[in-house]
């Protein structure tokens, strides 16, 4: 296992992006308030770094850093629908849920939702509330409301 960090840019709620990867890909990013891990990096988690300063500097929109995270295959799923929302739109959990196959899957949507482990390069963060509203994010609102306004999308509050 492999893990680092990345210090985030000026006004970020949290000073810290620790990013986990194994020999497949990326396992996890979180945002946290300490290195509490020592440094062992990997090419993977470096290309990582390099796609989140570019994200962070205006310059991506999209990753392509190889993904490999743990779920089950319904959370799999769910998390490979959230990597189809565009950079700056928003879809509801009823929309998640309906490009699955049933607008009985909300709950668990929003289950697999919460369990996303890669924040941020699967963006969980674009899912609000169907009335509009922002609702539920592992990281915390105040991460979730500083993302959608980076990527200029109008919320409501």
């Amino acid at each position: 296992m492999y893990q680092d960090y990345l210090d985030t840019p000026v006004g970020f709620p949290k000073p810290y992006i620790s990013i986990t990867a194994n020999e497949k890909g990326i396992t996890s990013l979180y945002f946290v308030n300490d290195k509490d891990v020592a440094v062992n990096s990997s090419s993977v988690i470096n290309q990582c770094i390099k796609q989140l300063k570019e994200y962070f500097a205006g310059k991506r929109t999209t990753f392509s850093v190889p993904l490999a995270p743990e779920g089950t295959e319904f959370q799999s799923r769910v998390w490979k629908s959230l990597q189809t929302i565009p950079y700056g739109e928003i879809w509801s959990y009823k929309k998640l849920a309906l490009t699955l196959g049933s607008i009985n899957y909300c709950r668990a949507v929003g289950m697999a939702n919460s369990r996303n482990p890669i924040s941020l390069i699967i963006p969980c963060h674009r899912v609000i509330g169907h009335n509009g509203k922002l609702v539920g994010y592992t990281g915390g609102l105040d991460i979730k409301r500083w993302l959608l306004r980076y990527e200029k999308v109008e919320i409501d509050e």
